[in-house]
């Protein structure tokens, strides 16, 4: 068995299950990996502010060795909300990103480091689900008024299949030189700065932490992951992962409903 060093685990679908809980079983398992002196890292697409409630759960909160991935790899900080890295979108990324949204009728927002910004007066049903999952207020601005704003990822949220319907447009590859698009829920389609996935956050954090690849697991279920199961010298996709990041794992565990982090996590333990 590989010598686990860190173990970077994805928040959505992967450590919580379907109803967004930390199973006991679970909660062990990390607390154990914690305990043998393993590196526990969330990874994910959510803000520091969305994952501290877990954080808090596992011990893990407000502390200045404990690390967070968050944004998609965008932000790398310990838990205690020190930054190590951070790569944001350009204004001009922002205003033809938000472009698209207007043009395919989709409901768009961007996410800075502390606030949700819209453009569109009627807030749609996701952006008001989203700021309640992150913990983050929802403000409207208009394009010129997002000018000084440091925006780190945008956000297209709307229904699953009206959504799908829209991201095979060419808009959407005309943008793909200059951003990097991630499908993190199936009513989320992300996009963050070129070069910026969960991949390379996870190996900015490694290169600080000078922890090798080969003594990585990571865990995750949707898209947005593969990369960091890539990256890892042990990638783990959850079972109720989708087929593209299943491709791309070393190992397939049980789902978020049946204890999968658990599991994956024992068999490595000593």
């Amino acid at each position: 068995m590989k010598d686990i060093k860190l173990i970077a685990i994805d928040i959505d679908g992967t450590l919580v299950n379907s109803q967004k809980e930390i199973t006991p079983v679970v909660k062990k398992a990390v607390r154990d990996a914690k305990n043998q002196g393993i590196q526990i890292v969330i990874c994910t697409g959510r803000p520091l502010s969305g994952a501290q409630r877990y954080l808090n759960e596992l011990g893990l909160n407000n502390q200045d060795r404990q690390y967070v991935v968050s944004f998609n790899g965008a932000v790398v900080e310990s838990t205690a909300g020190k930054v190590i890295f951070k790569k944001g979108l350009a204004y001009d990324d922002y205003i033809d990103l938000e472009a698209i949204a207007r043009k395919l009728k989709l409901h768009f927002h961007s996410v800075s480091l502390d606030r949700i910004y819209t453009a569109e007066r009627d807030l749609g049903h996701y952006t008001i689900y989203n700021s309640r999952v992150v913990k983050l207020e929802v403000s409207y601005r208009t394009q010129a008024e997002m000018r000084n704003i440091p925006i780190i990822k945008c956000m297209y949220v709307d229904d699953p299949d009206y959504l799908d319907s829209k991201l095979n447009s060419p808009l959407f590859e005309q943008m793909k030189d200059r951003v990097v698009f991630s499908k993190t829920e199936p009513f989320y389609f992300e996009a963050t700065a070129a070069g910026v996935d969960k991949g390379t956050g996870l190996k900015r954090l490694c290169d600080y932490l000078k922890i090798n690849r080969e003594n990585v697991m990571a865990l995750g279920d949707q898209a947005n992951d593969m990369p960091m199961l890539k990256y890892a010298g042990l990638g783990v996709a959850m079972g109720n992962a989708v087929d593209y990041t299943k491709e791309h794992a070393d190992e397939i565990t049980a789902d978020c409903d049946h204890d999968g982090v658990a599991l994956a996590i024992n068999k490595i333990l000593k």
